[in-house]
């Protein structure tokens, strides 16, 4: 109990671990970039392989692995501890720079990306949920920005260094030598440096009013509205970088454009969209989530669409950076939307589940675009993959709802107390009349009657947690809340009101 009362909650007040993990990200992304633009051409160069499919099957032994060590990965980290799970990707990691380098089949390419799929699940998992637990709700889509910024940024970084080595010095093994670096400096800052986070679960289960789901596989893929919707866009936003990360450099190819050029039309969507997420994790945390998901996806699938109808170097750079800012606006706010609307005991698995779904998304993509490549050629591949992009947009628009629905209808006096006790930001409000205050009202509450409510609402802190409160519970209280809420604040109303504040108070003499 006290090691709870010593945690506290938020980017400032855990800056230095915060910004420990943020750099770890970015060893993670890294990993990812060292094959990001060099992949194609490695596999007609060393392998003689001209197959879309069977080149984009490096891509799909990625992306199953990734997927199902994601799910994994989210439920056993209450279990084994956060900084566990992350040495144990760093160490699967290790291998993979020297396999590359000494492959002499193209299956040992294969054995090398399904390590790194469980690497990523892994690592990128356990860092996203970690940095979830430091900072609370408050900046949660500023922190998402900065950890998929540094992953990002990093990906489109090392793959541009990595096009530029194979360009100068020839596609291996020079170019894997970064991957040895990476892996080798992020486990020795995860040793030394990476502190566990599990214990803040438990402080912040104290500030929880979301119930927790009843089967969170099935409802963060089918029946929960807001849970599902992100999903199923987290699938199609990772399909079409699949297309992307497999198809672009062979369509670049064909256009003849060497080694430097394609490694920097590849490099600048992952940049821009690292980037970009330090911008646009913040408007997660200001804007309404569902509206920076259907903007994200639609903008994502015109930059898309337009791909085959680009020739010049300066026209794809643009869409290569149209499609970076569409990806940086829903990135963050995948994340922090399922987040918010999950319990912290079981956040770390619902987590899991969206990105079990998300990167699955690799999978579909290689396999659809490259099937679809092979028999109705190149662009085709690239339109309907855009197409699709554009249908998940309209998915989020019009089935996604503006807001979670917090499904409790009370919050309970324990557990306001408790809140209060940590001296965490939570307002009790007292909706009655104020003859009926000056009665007998809880000490720590404000009055502003209900009448009263929608008049004086610009006046409350929207940072802070409301609580409505009447005689019995339900009633004013209620109303209170939901009016509240739709004015965007977090907002409940008081079990038993003030009455059953004071019963439970006599209770515990």
């Amino acid at each position: 109990m006290n090691e709870v009362k010593s945690i506290q909650l938020g980017l400032k007040e855990n800056w230095k671990q915060f910004t420990i993990l943020v750099i770890v990200n970015a060893f993670v992304g890294g990993m990812i970039g060292m094959e990001r633009s060099i992949f194609p051409e490695f596999a007609h160069t060393v392998f003689n392989i001209d197959s879309n499919i069977a080149i984009l099957s490096f891509i799909i032994a990625f992306g199953l692995t990734k997927a199902f060590t994601n799910y994994f990965t989210g439920r056993l980290a209450n279990k084994f501890g956060r900084k566990n799970l992350l040495l144990a990707g760093w160490i699967v990691a290790m291998p993979i720079p020297f396999i590359l380098i000494y492959a002499n089949h193209w299956n040992w390419v294969i054995l090398a990306n399904l390590l790194l799929g469980v690497s990523q699940g892994l690592t990128w998992s356990s860092t996203v949920v970690m940095k979830i637990d430091l900072v609370g709700d408050k900046d949660r889509g500023l922190a998402m920005g900065f950890n998929e910024f540094a992953g990002y940024l990093s990906v489109g970084v090392i793959a541009f260094f990595t096009a530029y080595i194979a360009n100068r010095y020839g596609i291996t093994p020079y170019p894997f030598y970064i991957g040895i670096v990476l892996s080798f400096t992020g486990l020795l800052l995860t040793i030394f440096f990476v502190k566990d986070t599990r214990s803040f679960i438990q402080h912040a289960n104290l500030q929880n009013t979301l119930p927790d789901l009843t089967n969170v596989f099935v409802e963060t893929t089918f029946k929960n509205k807001t849970l599902s919707s992100i999903t199923q866009a987290g699938l199609v936003n990772n399909l079409n970088d699949g297309m992307i990360w497999g198809l672009l450099p062979i369509v670049l190819l064909s256009y003849h454009f060497d080694a430097k050029q394609i490694g920097i039309i590849a490099a600048v969507y992952p940049m821009v969209w690292g980037i970009g997420q330090l911008f646009t994790g913040k408007l997660s945390d200001i804007y309404p989530k569902k509206t920076l998901l259907f903007w994200g996806m639609f903008i994502q699938g015109l930059a898309i669409i337009s791909i085959p109808y680009g020739k010049t170097f300066a026209e794809l750079v643009s869409l290569s950076t149209i499609l970076g800012l569409g990806t940086a606006l829903v990135y963050p706010t995948f994340l922090s939307a399922i987040a918010e609307a999950s319990s912290p005991n079981q956040r770390a698995e619902t987590m899991g589940t969206f990105r079990l779904w998300r990167d699955l998304g690799y999978v579909f993509g290689a396999i659809i675009s490259g099937i679809t490549a092979d028999l109705f050629g190149l662009h085709n591949a690239i339109l309907f993959i855009g197409i699709i992009t554009i249908i998940s947009s309209l998915i989020i628009k019009f089935r996604m709802p503006i807001r979670v629905q917090v499904e409790r209808e009370c919050i309970e006096v324990e557990q306001v107390k408790r809140i209060l006790f940590q001296r965490k930001k939570l307002v009790l409000i007292d909706v009655r009349s104020y003859e009926e205050y000056e009665q007998s009202h809880i000490p720590s509450a404000i009055h502003i009657a209900l009448n009263d409510l929608k008049e004086k609402i610009k006046l409350l802190d929207s940072h802070y947690q409301l609580i409505t409160v009447c005689g019995k519970g339900g009633g004013r209280s209620a109303e209170g809340a939901n009016l509240l809420r739709q004015f965007g604040y977090k907002a409940n109303w008081l079990c038993g009101g003030t009455i059953g504040w004071y019963e439970k108070s006599r209770s515990h003499l």
